[in-house]
């Protein structure tokens, strides 16, 4: 099968990607006019409207084409996404638009994820993939492993949820005649007699089938396959003694083929949990960045969405569904893998960060005019503070805002349930209480009637404590004990620092930007040159330490915050970085006892080993996780959570999370400027579960949006929930319009790995209501009960349904 992977960035620009698709798809027009038989495959919508808004003519011509069985347009995704670090909402976008795009377009139905170039593959990906319509997955990467060669080309990957996906890996290789084939497979394969032999040779599973697929043409920067090749095919198709014959075809066809030939056979093995990629670890961190836009663009795109829906509902006001697409369209675009993984030149990210930010204005834009109409229209009778909760959980939080003009914070301010206020910066700061699910709730603002409430903290530079930490520190600002007053237990291993800052020499064999090697580990430096130390607040709600450190021509200031109501310790750290291959970790070395920790991934949670038993455990010594990882031992653990971080590693009970790489190629200058994140530890009673950490950490990622309304008649209540849940273990994550409806549509999850019945209430009596895909087709409707349903959930499960008031 003819076959061009084109990254959409890398070593090239955007732009130059422009050029180089146009190029390509050029030559195998010309070839296919040459040559009746061949048939090609090119997945990527976002390349084929790239052609379209470029060159038409060529457009129109690929159309034909496609139409005429000759060009195969498949593949899913809107482009080859990275699928470690992308939410499992921007997983579903991507197949989303990706299918949509070529249903549209060429009235294809894609039934194949075709990622052959991706640093690794996440568990969550076979449901979403099912849910999707999709059927089977192809890849090459998974192949070039490190230091373990996976055991099958041909298997069912089986994710969190049960979920099966057939599953083929390409076997391109050169023939060897030694029989000692390598683990590097190419997705750019050619044509000779020696990958053809090889791609034969190379396949470990010739019980299952006597056919493998080889994708031949020049790739990654485009050019396709080349006239040579196909006379190659020509002369290969005839069939050559000791040679496996040659037959052009296309790779549907091919996965139907395969799965008739694999049914029911005992032989065909099942792989449970993700495809690690022992490789690229450096990807979950290089371009900080780029991570961070990445994290708080897929949420803002949700809050619009969200707060969108809710103006809709209550206020009739129109959707602005082409700018909040043109939002995720962008979105999907940056998550491409060599962009998203900080492997791309220097020039990308200048592009990806003026692209990033005109997301974030339009995405603020949306939510602030929202936020103003309907905080404008709520009924209140002095002036109050609008609490909007854009999570599906009912919270209670920190909440910023700033006070009106002509008001002074000479007192405190309290409402009828005397919350406290704290003055911060130029704003204020108090702890809201129990607001609904994503909705909003009203404070009344007035002048206190009794003294300041009393200060809960005891801090100095070497002692932050509040009720429900003693935390002791040393000379350079290490934590050298955090005590746990609830639970009467010590966090820290004896003799151990904790927030340890440390450096480490990152010099990998190859791929600077790309790979951490396991060596990294040989060289570290603790960074403990205090510069400055102080206590910045010491109010009712919050207190903070500053620390101010250096590390040879960098500076890292650290705030630390202590909260009253909050039983957790956060970081918030802005870091200058100056240096070069140089990584940068923050260390806890925790007392828990467990050989396995757990990692948030994309709607759901994977658990893996702490220890080196196996070359296979080993082999995984930097993972990624999403918004936190957990340690815990019988009653007890200790959750590490961020707001924008990817790499982890848990080994012996320390928990590290991997802050900065800074790698110089092929971007010279990745990761050296300033960098602003948060980092949390979170010590619970019981395991995750029973913790809530999955709440915690979402709390962590999302704030609080906020209005100050004056007095004011309306016709909205003060509190109010557009949907909400009688369960604790499933979060509901996306409330948007519908794509081609009016509807509503409501995706949520299961992730604490237990089968729930659950009732979904909403804020208005309901018309009709339907389960759906993940593409939005109905699957079956549901009974509705006024304003409210009730449905099983499964254990991981993703359920999404479309509702009408």
């Amino acid at each position: 099968m003819g076959h061009t992977h084109i990254d959409v960035a890398w070593l090239w620009t955007l732009a130059q990607t422009r050029e180089k698709t146009v190029r390509s798809f050029s030559t195998v027009l010309n070839l296919m006019k040459q040559y009746p038989d061949y048939v090609f495959m090119s997945s990527q919508p976002q390349l084929y409207k790239y052609v379209k808004e470029d060159r038409p003519e060529i457009y129109e011509e690929i159309k034909k084409m496609i139409k005429a069985g000759r060009w195969e347009a498949e593949g899913a995704m809107w482009l080859e996404a990275d699928c470690n670090l992308t939410s499992g909402e921007s997983l579903v976008r991507q197949i989303l638009f990706g299918t949509r795009f070529f249903k549209q377009e060429f009235g294809i139905e894609n039934k194949i994820l075709w990622l052959p170039d991706v640093f690794g593959y996440s568990a969550a990906l076979p449901q979403i993939l099912k849910k999707s319509g999709i059927e089977y997955f192809m890849t090459t990467k998974i192949s070039w492993n490190q230091f373990n060669r996976m055991p099958y080309d041909t298997f069912m990957w089986q994710g969190i949820d049960g979920t099966d996906i057939l599953t083929y890996f390409i076997s391109t290789q050169d023939y060897d005649k030694e029989n000692k084939s390598t683990n590097l497979t190419t997705y750019n394969g050619n044509t000779t007699p020696t990958q053809v032999m090889g791609c034969w040779q190379r396949y470990q599973q010739k019980e299952l089938t006597n056919e493998v697929m080889n994708c031949f043409g020049f790739g990654d920067g485009g050019g396709g396959p080349t006239k040579e090749m196909l006379e190659y095919t020509e002369r290969l198709s005839k069939g050559i003694p000791g040679s496996p014959q040659v037959k052009l075809g296309n790779s549907l066809d091919f996965f139907k083929r395969l799965e008739k030939k694999v049914a029911g056979n005992k032989r065909l093995p099942k792989w449970v949990g993700e495809l690690y990629l022992e490789y690229h670890r450096g990807t979950y961190t290089t371009m900080a960045r780029n991570k961070r836009y990445n994290r708080k663009t897929e949420f803002l795109n949700q809050d619009a969405e969200l707060l969108s829906s809710i103006n809709k509902t209550l206020l009739g006001a129109g959707y602005p569904q082409k700018e909040i697409n043109e939002c995720w369209e962008a979105t999907l675009l940056n998550q491409f893998h060599d962009i998203i993984s900080g492997s791309s030149i220097k020039e990308v990210y200048e592009d990806s960060k003026a692209q990033y930010e005109a997301i974030g204005a339009v995405g603020r834009t949306l939510v602030a005019t929202v936020i103003n109409g309907v905080a404008s229209q709520i009924k209140t009778e002095q002036t109050s503070v609008v609490v909007f909760n854009q999570l599906g959980f009912l919270r209670s939080d920190i909440a910023e805002f700033k006070l009106p003009e002509g008001w002074n914070f000479a007192d405190v301010y309290e409402n009828e349930r005397k919350f406290t206020t704290q003055l911060a910066g130029d704003s204020i700061i108090f702890f809201a209480e129990n607001v609904p699910s994503k909705g909003y709730k009203s404070f009344t603002l007035k002048k206190a009637t009794q003294p300041e409430a009393a200060n809960t903290f005891k801090l100095d530079i070497k002692h932050l404590e509040n009720k429900y930490f003693t935390i002791l520190l040393d000379d350079n600002g290490n934590f050298v004990s955090i005590y746990d007053k609830n639970r009467e237990r010590e966090l820290l291993q004896k003799g151990q620092k904790g927030n340890l800052l440390q450096a480490f020499e990152d010099k990998p064999f190859n791929n600077d930007a790309w790979d951490i090697d396991i060596y990294y580990q040989e060289k570290m430096w603790e960074i403990d040159n205090i510069t400055d130390i102080q206590v910045i607040e010491n109010g009712s709600v919050r207190s903070a330490l500053k620390i101010k450190r250096t590390f040879l021509n960098s500076t890292i200031e650290q705030t630390i915050y202590l909260y009253s109501d909050i039983n957790r310790i956060d970081f918030d750290s802005t870091i200058d970085w100056k240096e070069k291959q140089i990584l940068l970790k923050a260390a806890f070395p925790v007392d828990i006892h467990s050989d396995k920790a757990t990692y948030e991934i994309q709607y759901g949670n994977v658990e893996r080993p702490t220890h080196w038993n196996t070359s296979w455990d080993w082999a995984r010594f930097e993972v990624c996780g999403h918004k936190w990882a957990d340690l815990s031992e019988g009653g007890y653990g200790v959750s590490l959570l961020n707001d924008c971080k990817y790499g982890h590693d848990i080994k012996d009970s320390v928990m590290r999370l991997t802050l900065l790489k800074s790698s110089t190629s092929p971007n010279v200058d990745a990761d050296r400027e300033i960098h602003n994140f948060i980092y949390s530890i979170y010590p619970h009673a019981g395991d995750w579960k029973t913790a809530d950490v999955e709440g915690m950490a979402y709390n962590l990622n999302c704030p609080f949006y906020t209005k100050v309304e004056p007095a004011h008649d309306g016709s909205l209540p003060a509190e109010f929930s557009f949907v909400r849940l009688d369960c604790d273990n499933v979060m509901i994550e996306v409330v948007k319009k519908a794509e081609d409806s009016d509807d509503t549509i409501v995706r949520l999850y299961e992730y604490k790995n237990k089968r729930t019945s659950v009732r979904l209430t909403c804020c208005k009596p309901l018309v009709y209501a339907a389960e759906c895909d993940l593409m939005e087709n109905e699957t079956g409707t549901v009974e509705v009960e006024e304003n409210a349903f009730a449905f099983d959930i499964k254990p991981y499960e993703i359920k999404t349904f479309k509702i009408r008031f």
